[in-house]
């Protein structure tokens, strides 16, 4: 589930703040267009948003000249749409124009920077362009420290952002600092049974369930699950996204009877807040697939996995990374029974998708080619899997860097090809290198 959006409700509050001159008498027509365009947004209809959010920019381009405050609103909410229907370079674009603009008009270390910082972190974070992503990240706390002081909720946000980032990156011990502070920020200043917290936890249990530390992780999560279901009510998206947490949790340790009812619970509150054709039902749908998947209910997985797919070809474009992501988890439904013939297009395509999409160096086109070098493997086509498996970990090594529990999985699997290939010393040699990556990173 995605996360850290932009709040239209805040982002019309600021600009009402700050509006002068002649974009005051458009005011409301503009705030009229970003609410509607807020609405097609929480609907999952991404399209219809970006007319009517195109509309509100040149309104408030029009009105208040290319610099005004109303701009750098609709640039931002612009870009967010662009990135989730996947065209990063059009978001990038209008996040730094939006960036540029309050530079130039605040300063360098206004607040109202931080989060322009974050979206545009956010969006390299996507691309897998982790190095980009920091100093922003960094920027914006640093910002928020200097402005606002060290205990402000702002801060906790800046302070989750960046652990997200070192969590991505499998750098757990530098994340686990940052996770701490940002809960304990937002439980002094807001109180135990704020959202914020509830965020807070859930972000820090993720931390611990990429460790395997299952134990630390389920507490928070539960916890998380509580707090939502207390304030926002049993049918909140929010609380959606807790019990889908909470369910992969169980998952991960194959408790597959606890996860099962928080996984439909979870899609239930999605289909009935936001449709049976959201992106989030998609994503609900997929994670239970997985769920009978692993239980070796195929004939269950099979139609939420084609459903999934329906619905994000639907809704994002037949050539949207999510597409690749349900592609890949349908081939690899059909792997698993032996069905290769099927599911080799559905690699072949899931990863083509994702390098014209995100480029050949992210993470999830080294994702693509294990999948597709496993599927290659598991047919005695060695000679086919070797390349794409030392693809798979050149990339990871790059992208990640060389310690990071992603390279480690890409280091078993191609020992695992050369064990089978006779390869006995090469193999060893990246067991071994894999067995301490596994160490550095428990």
């Amino acid at each position: 589930m995605r996360k850290n959006r932009l709040s239209c409700s805040v982002a019309i509050c600021w600009v009402a703040l700050l509006l002068a001159g002649p974009a005051a008498a458009q005011i409301s027509e503009w705030k009229t267009l970003i609410q509607e365009a807020s609405t097609l947004y929480r609907q999952g209809q991404y399209d219809r948003a970006v007319v009517v959010a195109k509309k509100a920019l040149e309104l408030a381009e029009r009105e208040g000249g290319p610099d005004d405050p109303a701009v750098v609103v609709s640039l931002r909410f612009l870009g967010e749409l662009y990135k989730v229907r996947g065209e990063y370079a059009v978001a990038e674009r209008l996040y730094k124009r939006s960036l540029a603009i309050l530079e130039k008009a605040l300063g360098p270390e206004h607040s109202a920077l931080a989060p322009a910082l974050n979206n545009l972190a956010e969006l390299y974070q996507a691309q897998g362009q982790h190095a980009a992503a920091e100093p922003l990240e960094k920027r914006s706390l640093a910002i928020r420290e200097k402005v606002l002081g060290p205990d402000h909720p702002d801060v906790a946000q800046s302070l989750n952002n960046l652990a997200g980032l070192y969590r991505a990156q499998g750098q757990y011990a530098t994340a686990e600092p940052l996770s701490k502070r940002a809960l304990a920020i937002y439980e002094k200043t807001l109180g135990p049974d704020h959202p914020a917290v509830a965020t807070a936890l859930n972000n820090l249990a993720e931390l611990y369930r990429a460790q395997g530390r299952y134990a630390a992780a389920e507490p928070l999560s539960e916890r998380a699950l509580a707090i939502r279901e207390k304030v926002l009510g049993p049918e909140h998206p929010d609380v959606a996204n807790s019990l889908n947490n909470l369910a992969e949790l169980y998952d991960a340790q194959g408790q597959y009877a606890a996860a099962e009812p928080l996984y439909r619970r979870s899609l239930a509150i999605h289909e009935k807040v936001v449709g049976p054709d959201h992106p989030n039902v998609a994503t609900a749908l997929n994670n239970l697939a997985a769920l009978y998947q692993a239980q070796g209910q195929y004939a269950a997985a099979e139609p939420l996995h084609k459903r999934s797919l329906a619905i994000s070809e639907k809704v994002l474009g037949p050539n949207h990374p999510d597409v690749a992501a349900s592609l890949n988890n349908l081939a690899l439904l059909y792997a698993t029974q032996g069905r290769y013939a099927v599911a080799e297009p559905l690699h072949k395509r899931s990863l083509a998708i994702i390098e014209k999409a995100l480029g050949p160096d992210h993470p999830d086109v080294a994702t693509s080619l294990n999948n597709l070098a496993g599927l290659y493997r598991a047919q005695g086509q060695y000679a086919a899997a070797e390349p794409l498996y030392k693809r798979s970990l050149a990339i990871r090594e790059k992208a990640l860097g060389p310690n990071h529990p992603a390279v480690a999985t890409a280091l078993y699997n191609l020992a695992e090809l050369y064990t089978m290939t006779g390869k006995t010393e090469e193999a060893k040699e990246l067991r071994d290198r894999a067995a301490k990556i596994r160490k550095l990173t428990r």
